[in-house]
């Protein structure tokens, strides 16, 4: 098999990428391991910057994003029975974020995939990513039960932390940069509409809470909890019980309970690779860097990833010029370090260490207290949570 642009992973990173690259007129092969169910159910992020929306209504795909989307101008803030809100536009120029699953983001991106790109096939494992260094890479894989070869001019590893792509880059020319956090987030979905009609982002001495939703009618929300917790040892009293003591508030502010349908633990981490690119070989999204999810930024991250490499191949079809590709890894990194800063950041905003000392503590109210007074300090966030620039 043939083609010009080799993509490893149909997460919402390889699906996007291989939308531009049709609308560009670029042709492109999507290989996945898991079926499409799979992909259509797995459950990751839900909040997409300013700039995600603009590219994915450019890209033909933001139909049902525009009809189901919940548009968010602001963000909450509380700690110590305190409220304040963040005004998105009013601080940034008018920008906002949305609330769409990435669930459907992938669901919309197959459907179009299917009929109007190039081949996407599910089961595809991909096997390794061979001669990278060289202008004819290959990658080798299965599918329905039979061995296979993609040869590209070039391959993207939308494939995640697991995949076979980034273990294509030499190690001796590779470098990392992690922290693993000593604590998790207990996550479930509840049918029952949202307590709150923006995100609720609380600090409290107990761990952090955060109250999200999936649509009108179905909250979802967060529970910091050590490092390990299993899902199933909190009840669903105990999940509501906990969740009241963190929103807490000083007025008569409550919430609302309901049937829980799913629940989980994410662990917290923060990841860097270097490079993102190493000959006709480019790593984006979790095959290159995770954040922390408290800032929201990883869906973002990938999304900002595929533009910049849609935009240098176009730039290098129509002037013959290779530069934009050959900076892709230090644009890309630029944001992405400026992601990582910013999701770290938010994390040690909000999330009390199992060691915190009282000063710690204070420092994190001090910092609240800033924000709140400061509209330099809430610009300064609000910047970084609506979307750092994809030019």
């Amino acid at each position: 098999m043939r083609t010009t642009v080799g993509i490893v992973g149909a997460g919402p990173a390889g699906l996007l990428l291989a939308r531009l690259l049709h609308t560009a007129g670029i042709d492109s092969v999507v290989l996945e391991s898991r079926d499409r169910a799979y992909v259509e159910q797995r459950q990751r992020a839900g909040i997409l910057e300013q700039g995600t929306v603009d590219v994915l209504r450019a890209a033909g795909a933001g139909a049902r994003m525009d009809r189901e989307g919940l548009r968010h101008d602001g963000i909450e803030l509380r700690w110590a029975g305190r409220r304040h809100r963040v005004d998105l536009p009013a601080l940034t120029g008018g920008r906002s974020v949305t609330v769409y699953a990435q669930t459907e983001v992938c669901k919309d991106l197959i459907a179009l995939q299917l009929e109007e790109g190039g081949p996407l096939l599910f089961g595809a494992q991909a096997l390794a990513v061979e001669d990278a260094g060289t202008d004819r890479p290959r990658v080798p894989f299965r599918h329905q039960g039979r061995a296979d070869v993609l040869e590209c001019d070039y391959v993207v590893g939308c494939d995640g932390f697991w995949g076979v792509s980034r273990t294509a880059v030499p190690a001796a020319l590779s470098r990392t940069f992690e922290r693993t956090y000593p604590f998790g987030w207990l996550g479930v979905l509840a049918d029952v509409a949202p307590s709150h009609d923006e995100l609720v982002y609380a600090r409290h001495d107990r761990g952090f809470a955060l109250l999200s939703m999936r649509s009108p009618s179905v909250s979802r929300l967060y529970l910091q909890v050590p490092a390990g917790t299993d899902a199933e040892s909190w009840s669903d009293d105990e999940i509501w019980a906990e969740l009241e003591r963190r929103f807490a508030t000083d007025d008569d502010w409550t919430l609302e309970r309901g049937p829980i349908t799913q629940k989980s633990v994410t662990p917290m981490r923060s990841f860097v690779h270097e490079p993102m690119r190493h000959g006709r070989l480019f790593l984006a999204g979790d095959a290159a860097h995770i954040v922390p999810p408290t800032g929201a930024k990883g869906l973002n991250l990938a999304v900002g990833d595929v533009v910049t490499f849609a935009r240098a191949l176009v730039h290098r079809r129509e002037t013959g010029s290779a530069d934009l590709l050959d900076a892709y890894a230090r644009t890309c990194l630029g944001r992405v370090w400026q992601a990582e800063r910013f999701s770290y950041d938010m994390t040690a905003l909000l999330h009390r260490a199992p060691d915190a000392t009282p000063f710690e503590d204070r420092l994190q109210l001090a910092r609240l207290e800033r924000i709140a007074s400061s509209r330099a300090a809430e610009t300064d966030l609000a910047e970084a949570y609506t979307g750092f620039p994809l030019d």
